[in-house]
């Protein structure tokens, strides 16, 4: 890494010690090395994320896991319908003896906080979710209480069963800085993943390798990586062009779209942009590390007609199509 240029800012050598949170993880959790990939750069960057995938995919065991190597608190959360939403930030509680009311703190009070299947959950919950995502804060009665940073809500939903559902409205789904589609293991993956599991003497014991005042620290580093202005120009056209894809030579495109991803995309692609440049050594910007974070950042973002999506439309043939087209200039 470059020398940072304020003295007051880590000079420490994280890499080390990341690629041992990696090796780490792996004692529990096999071949989800891109899932791990993208907590990190959320953790690292602050930004939230969305799991999409199939039951069974390790993907609450990931996170757990991943909260002893990085020695945070972790809460989970499992939404249902009923959930209400002091249920997940607390609420008010009469104390006869004293003849006061106490606060009870609720599992939004971590540092990493798992809300699984989160789209099982009415309106009102979710949007009590919003205010401690976007503000980093949660009011309870006439009193805001600041979140313990680092702060990262990892939400988790099932694209099977829809049954019972409350989609999540636009406005929050936007707040998610990625959206990662876990798929299944390749096959000798899942064969180590039975062996292990089938062991009833299987330890899933792990060291913490980082602390807070670590991310903090990588946290600035990332922020010292250098991206040029015209990938940043690059950046914005590829965002743009998920808004007009006729003006990009994508004329198939341009009725299928409805809304394109908001200015929070251009936000989130220049940060995970960077952080991918750092956890690959790197204290400068490649078009490829772009590329390689444009759809989790792009897919939730852009709302496609009913038409299109009746037509077999996907989003991410959308991206594809932008990524080969929009040029570097």
């Amino acid at each position: 890494m470059a020398t940072l240029p304020d003295s007051t800012l880590p000079s420490v050598n994280y890499q080390p010690l990341i690629r041992q949170v990696f090796s780490e993880m792996g004692k529990v959790v096999v071949g989800q090395q891109q899932l791990l990939n993208r907590l990190l750069i959320g953790l690292f960057t602050g930004g939230h994320i969305l799991l999409e995938g199939v039951p069974g995919l390790a993907k609450t065991l990931t996170i757990s896991t991943l909260a002893k190597v990085l020695h945070l608190h972790f809460q989970r959360v499992q939404f249902t319908p009923d959930l209400l939403p002091s249920d997940l930030v607390g609420t008010m509680i009469y104390n006869q003896n004293q003849s006061i009311f106490e606060v009870k703190k609720g599992p939004i009070f971590a540092n990493l906080v798992l809300a699984d299947e989160i789209n099982r959950s009415p309106a009102k919950v979710q949007s009590a979710l919003l205010e401690a995502m976007q503000e980093k804060q949660v009011t309870i009665g006439e009193t805001t209480y600041p979140l313990d940073l680092p702060f990262l809500v990892l939400a988790t939903q099932n694209p099977v069963e829809q049954e019972g559902t409350y989609p999540l409205p636009e406005a929050q789904v936007d707040r998610f800085m990625l959206k990662v589609h876990v798929d299944y293991l390749k096959k000798a993956d899942e064969l180590e993943v039975m062996r292990r599991m089938a062991n009833l003497s299987f330890q899933d014991d792990v060291q913490a390798i980082l602390t807070k005042e670590d991310i903090f620290g990588i946290r600035q580093q990332i922020n010292q990586v250098q991206i040029s202005e015209t990938l940043e120009k690059y950046l914005i056209e590829l965002v743009f062009a998920t808004r007009r894809p006729a003006d990009y030579e994508l004329p198939e495109f341009a009725q299928a779209v409805q809304f394109g991803a908001s200015p929070r995309a251009s936000i989130a692609l220049h940060r995970a942009s960077k952080a991918v440049a750092y956890l690959d050594g790197r204290d400068y910007v490649l078009p490829e590390d772009i590329k390689e974070v444009a759809s989790d950042v792009l897919n939730h973002r852009i709302l496609l007609t009913y038409e299109a999506e009746a037509d077999g439309v996907r989003t991410q043939d959308l991206i594809e199509s932008i990524l080969r087209k929009v040029p570097i200039s």
